[in-house]
């Protein structure tokens, strides 16, 4: 079919407008409401990566819906990742505050994620990647560019800012 030229960019783009609402669909049915044009853009991202292992012998759908399933199987990698952290988070502000006093579950998403934003960038950096996408210390260090022991003072602090976020002390000085 046409992957062969896709290399050539009109040819990317006539597949792009042609699978792009089926995969829509797709991502939609499998559960995904929020973040399905992403996963869309991440398939296409990764059907052009991919684009040489691609054999004429099987249906071109096949191949990119093969695709699609990694994307998603991936996206739930990642919500179990984010379930986790506010699972940490809620456990932390539990008994620093308090069973009673604790946030409720409905709102500790948005909580949550007000919370990483307030962290500086280099400490946002470290936790995203140490918690959320589970990469050891090594890898950041590499990813970063900067010293192990620099990206593990870097998740103390960062950690220790984010639970004073959550337990609304964010306002005490260091």
């Amino acid at each position: 079919m046409l992957l062969a030229g896709a290399g050539d960019r009109d040819a990317f783009e006539l597949l792009v407008r042609r699978h792009q609402q089926p995969l829509l669909n797709f991502f939609l049915r499998m559960g995904v409401d929020r973040d399905a044009e992403d996963l869309v853009q991440q398939t296409f991202i990764r059907l052009y990566n991919y684009r040489q292992r691609y054999r004429p012998s099987a249906k071109f759908t096949t191949f990119l819906y093969l695709l699609a399933r990694q994307v998603w199987v991936d996206e739930l990698r990642r919500r179990g990742r984010r379930r986790r952290l506010q699972e940490q988070a809620r456990e932390q502000a539990e008994l620093a505050a308090g069973a009673a006093s604790a946030p409720a579950d409905a709102g500790l998403s948005d909580e949550l994620q007000q919370a990483l934003e307030r962290l500086a960038p280099r400490h946002r950096a470290v936790v995203v990647m140490g918690v959320l996408q589970e990469l050891e210390y090594a890898e950041i260090a590499r990813i970063l560019k900067i010293p192990v022991g620099t990206v593990k003072s870097r998740m103390f602090n960062a950690l220790r800012e984010l639970r004073r976020y959550l337990e609304g002390d964010a306002h005490s000085d260091e």
